[in-house]
C-alpha cells in the first residue's frame, strides 16, 4: 500500500463517554461518510440520535472537521501516536424546536391585565 493509501484506525467518542469503533478507513474517506457511518452505528438505546450528517460535528485535535474534507486532510500529525487509534469526539446538535409551536407558546404566556 502506498503511504497515501494507508489505513487509519479511528474510534468515535460520544458525549456520555461510550465509543463507536474502532474501525479502519483509508485516508481518502470523507468526513461526511464518517458521519454517515456514525449515524448507522448509533446505539439504539440512546435518545436524540442524529438524523442527518448536519446534526453531527466531528472534532479531532480541537478542530471541527468539514464534511467535504478527507480523513487524510483532517489529520493532526502533532497529536497522533504512530500506529495508534485516533479518537474523534462526536457532538450532536439538539433537535430544533418547531418554530410554529414556539410562536404559539409565546403568545399563550403573554401578560394579561385587567383595567377597573
Amino acid at each position: 500500500m502506498a503511504a497515501d493509501d494507508e489505513l487509519i484506525e479511528v474510534k468515535f467518542r460520544l458525549a456520555d463517554g461510550t465509543d463507536i469503533g474502532p474501525s479502519k478507513y483509508t485516508s481518502f474517506t470523507t468526513v461526511g461518510s464518517l458521519k454517515d457511518k456514525i449515524i448507522s452505528q448509533w446505539p439504539k438505546d440512546k435518545e436524540n440520535g442524529p438524523k442527518t450528517i448536519n446534526d453531527v460535528k466531528l472534532i479531532n485535535a480541537g478542530k471541527i472537521l468539514e464534511n467535504n474534507k478527507t480523513l487524510g486532510e483532517s489529520r493532526s500529525t502533532v497529536s497522533e501516536i504512530p500506529g495508534g487509534v485516533i479518537t474523534m469526539h462526536v457532538v450532536v446538535r439538539p433537535p430544533m424546536a418547531d418554530k410554529n409551536s414556539e410562536k404559539l407558546q409565546t403568545k399563550k404566556s403573554g401578560c394579561s391585565c385587567t383595567i377597573l
